[in-house]
């Protein structure tokens, strides 16, 4: 599949990376190094889950779950988030226990290369959630992008260190960009709680370009005369369309809903994430 793809390349740029910011890190005793690392090693478990929850999300329907188990993509969209504050609030208890040290050039260009390379992976990785409309890889390529402002607060905070010697204070910088990283991972593991919860209730289509798309579909039918209501519900990487059509009273049952076959295929031609089509027809008053 297409998202386990690039979830796939995630995984393997974060292990390498994680490893390179932990590594150097410790030989260096630099903690924001270490917890930018850590925040890698997260991206590399949510990752992992995120593989799992794709492959369960297409299953296909059965007797308990006719309309599949997409939901499970919010499920493991959940798992993610929990994840990360859980992680961010860990850095913060930790941090007022290290005692840092001034590092190197060697660290500085370390921390110069995870953040080209995060960049680079968190854009791909969110630019294929968009198009593939996908909610595991935009919350894995959010976090992807906040671990990219974490390297870079890291970054800065080796360059002000450096002046340590002279202005003593500055050798806290340290145990600051440590916190500043975690409080950074509990944010967009809020966002991404909040916006997978709200789908798990139950969160419909408001694009209204999309919306009219759909319209212009299911009049096309001579005999549907209007759309009186129509609802487009998000299921995983599906959709479940709902929808009152009016026709007129004359038309045989048959007609009708031959007329409304051609709806759905149409549909379904339009865009293949729409599943499960519903069309409730009434006589036109």
């Amino acid at each position: 599949m297409k998202t386990t793809r690039v979830l796939t390349v995630s995984f393997i740029v974060n292990a390498m990376l994680s490893i390179i910011k932990i590594v150097a890190g410790i030989v260096s005793n630099y903690s924001s190094l270490v917890a930018d690392g850590v925040h890698s090693i997260s991206d590399l478990t949510t990752d992992l889950v995120a593989i799992i929850g794709d492959k369960l999300a297409h299953k296909p329907a059965d007797l308990k779950h006719p309309f599949g188990h997409g939901k499970i993509e919010y499920v493991t969209s959940l798992g993610i988030s929990i994840v990360m504050i859980f992680l961010g609030i860990s850095l913060i208890t930790n941090s007022f226990e290290h005692q840092s040290s001034i590092p190197n050039m060697i660290v500085m260009l370390v921390s110069l290369f995870t953040i080209i390379s995060k960049y680079l992976l968190a854009t791909f990785i969110y630019n294929r959630g968009v198009k593939y409309k996908n909610n595991i890889l935009i919350a894995s390529g959010k976090e992807s992008k906040a671990d990219v402002l974490s390297s870079l607060f890291v970054l800065v905070s080796i360059i002000i260190i450096q002046f340590a010697p002279k202005v003593p204070f500055l050798i806290y910088i340290d145990i600051v960009g440590t916190i500043l990283i975690a409080f950074m991972i509990i944010k967009t593991g809020y966002s991404v709680l909040m916006d997978n919860l709200s789908t798990i209730i139950g969160e419909q289509i408001y694009d209204d370009s999309y919306l009219n798309d759909i319209k212009n579909i299911v009049l096309k039918e001579k005999i549907i005369e209007d759309v009186k209501d129509l609802y487009i519900l998000k299921e995983g990487p599906y959709y479940k369309l709902l929808a009152n059509v009016i026709m007129d009273d004359k038309v045989s049952l048959k007609k009708a809903h031959e007329a409304i076959d051609r709806v759905e295929g149409n549909l379904k031609k339009y865009d293949d994430k729409i599943t499960y089509v519903f069309i409730h027809m009434e006589p036109k008053n």
